[in-house]
């Protein structure tokens, strides 16, 4: 089956002026170009789109993605490796995770929380490139790619962070309230993360959202990550994003 730039547009939540960049760099081809001039892409196309976001979410310049995908790699071995640099990312997270459930607790206590524990969790552009360290040590050992870490925008990357931790959180007292996975409260949460994402190049459709969540379920990092932070929060998340996906 050939899906045409607008339809892969609508599945992939990527914009058509933005895929269209893609086939003027190299970086993603279309199947085939029909009489009337209209871009078609396959199944392999959605799969290396998939495999871009992917990277994107690293952080990493099209460039540098073009340069990747261009390896003699097969598609189960480059998304081995994205799971094992997302782990990384996801690590760095923890730690703001950690300072909101604190500050969550201090307030509902009643009770002023100490100023360094107030931003424990927020890098500096320092502790951004400590971090960033292991994962640019490994593209360049592994790949011979160069990430650059000259540049970091210390509020995005802190912004970013922080939004994934409250939506995360806010998911958990979801499920320990009762809250139903299904319930219009909990798809409206779901709505503004993936409008957060969207502003901020992260794209991810409803139904691509829903796919990641079942990923979190089969890999152990995701799902200890989930789990300790709530009972059961790993397949409430799941079913909440089917539904909101099906809505």
């Amino acid at each position: 089956m050939l899906y045409t730039v607008k339809e892969v547009s609508t599945l992939s939540n990527v914009t058509i002026k933005t895929l269209h960049h893609y086939h003027k760099i190299g970086l993603l081809l279309p199947r085939q170009i029909s009489e009337s001039g209209y871009r078609l892409y396959g199944q392999q196309e959605l799969e290396k789109l998939q495999e871009i976001l992917f990277y994107r979410e690293l952080d990493l310049s099209l460039e540098q993605i073009k340069r990747l995908l261009e390896r003699e790699v097969d598609r189960p071995k480059i998304l081995v490796e994205q799971q094992a640099m997302l782990r990384q990312k996801a690590r760095r997270l923890e730690r703001v995770m950690k300072t909101l459930e604190q500050s969550i607790q201090a307030m509902e206590a009643g009770v002023t929380m100490d100023q360094k524990e107030m931003f424990a969790g927020f890098a500096s552009e320092k502790e951004w490139r400590e971090a960033l360290r292991e994962q640019r040590d490994y593209l360049q050992e592994t790949y011979q790619v160069d990430l650059d870490t000259r540049e970091i925008d210390v509020t995005r990357m802190n912004e970013q962070a922080q939004e994934a931790v409250a939506f995360m959180t806010e998911m958990a007292n979801a499920l320990k309230s009762g809250v139903k996975h299904s319930d219009k409260r909990v798809h409206e949460a779901i709505r503004r993360h993936l409008e957060f994402l969207g502003k901020h190049g992260h794209a991810v459709t409803p139904r691509g959202f829903a796919d990641q969540t079942r990923f979190f379920l089969q890999d152990d990092f995701h799902l200890q990550m989930l789990e300790g932070q709530q009972t059961g929060l790993a397949y409430y998340l799941s079913a909440a994003a089917e539904s909101f996906a099906s809505a």
